[in-house]
């Protein structure tokens, strides 16, 4: 029997799913979603001033600075070259206030990389999103300066550093001259609203990312267009606030916020389109997406009505990503035909 020539290609081909590729990389991914943040960089930046800048550059330093001391690999640093330390750090920093001091920007980056992802064993492991780990702890040690926020400015002030920004390692600060209480913080404590125009265009006191809401509004659907993210996890967050809000502003108008304004102030469209979507700490299960979604949903609204703080975003999505290997084991589809076998 002859045996088969080995330059004539096979007629029977095997190969493993998937058949069909994006072509879509890590750092190809982290750059686009950058490139979609650059929108809510520069209305930081026209709000708040140089103070935005340099809170983001220190925050994206102490993310790059744990990556390259403490990331696996080598060369030091190899793992630099996905971007996501420097996503890592711009989304912390547009969650901070404008006024937090350099240093605890920079601490905050650091935590953020090395306790929220490398902790875990590196980019793709991590169970919490990286940013609000960093974020937390810094809440944790630095309440009062994560709860201390300043007025917007105009452009005429753009260069008006805030002092606070300078304030030396553990040491406290003059305060600023211009504070202000954000749009939950009113609403909560002392029953004020905020007209709608502000929250829309930004004209408010708040976190770097969080002020404009038309802005996150329009990135989030460009970057669903372009599949950047999954669509269903922000619809869903949005979804289940909009919902539950309305239900209980009906029984009380005059005590509960109305449902639109529960929507557009405070970090949750900038949780829900830049935070929620990581889809390390996501789950990945059609059904799985909107339990995710609708769960932290509904913890934001407990918490921004009930609890002792004023906003509940960061904690809704830490307990989401908490969540994400259960809700992916409950919902993970029935493989194609398997089944019961009738006798």
């Amino acid at each position: 029997m002859t045996a088969p020539s080995p330059n004539r290609s096979p007629q029977l081909l095997l190969q493993s799913a998937p058949f069909l590729r994006r072509g879509v990389t890590t750092p190809k991914l982290m750059t686009e979603v950058i490139i979609g943040m650059g929108p809510i960089v520069l209305a930081a930046v026209y709000f708040f001033g140089l103070s935005a800048i340099l809170v983001i550059l220190a925050s994206t330093a102490g993310a790059v600075a744990a990556e390259w001391l403490l990331g696996p690999g080598k060369p030091r640093g190899a793992t630099l070259r996905d971007g996501s330390a420097i996503l890592t750090g711009i989304v912390l920093a547009l969650c901070l206030p404008p006024g937090i001091p350099l240093w605890m920007a920079f601490l905050g980056g650091f935590a953020g990389i090395g306790l929220g992802k490398l902790a875990f064993g590196g980019l793709g492991q991590n169970l919490f999103n990286p940013a609000l780990v960093g974020r937390a702890f810094l809440q944790a040690a630095f309440p009062t300066a994560l709860t201390t926020w300043s007025d917007y400015g105009t452009p005429s002030s753009f260069f008006a550093i805030r002092e606070s920004n300078f304030a030396l390692p553990f040491m406290q600060a003059a305060p600023d001259a211009v504070t202000a209480a954000t749009p939950l913080g009113l609403m909560k404590f002392e029953q004020q609203s905020t007209a709608l125009s502000d929250l829309f265009l930004g004209s408010t006191a708040g976190s770097l990312g969080e002020t404009s809401a038309i802005l996150i509004i329009i990135c989030g659907l460009i970057m669903a267009f372009r599949r950047s993210f999954d669509w269903r996890i922000p619809v869903s967050i949005l979804v289940s606030v909009a919902v539950c809000s309305a239900v209980i502003w009906l029984f009380d108008t005059a005590r509960y916020p109305p449902p639109w304004a529960m929507l557009t102030s405070g970090g949750l469209l900038f949780g829900a389109v830049y935070m929620a979507t990581d889809p390390v700490t996501s789950p990945l299960t059609p059904k799985g997406v909107w339990a995710f979604g609708l769960g932290i949903g509904l913890i934001v609204v407990l918490i921004r009505l009930w609890g002792g703080l004023p906003e509940g975003v960061m904690y809704a999505i830490l307990l989401g990503n908490a969540a994400t290997p259960l809700i992916e084991r409950v919902t993970q589809p029935r493989p194609f035909g398997r089944g019961s076998i009738e006798q």
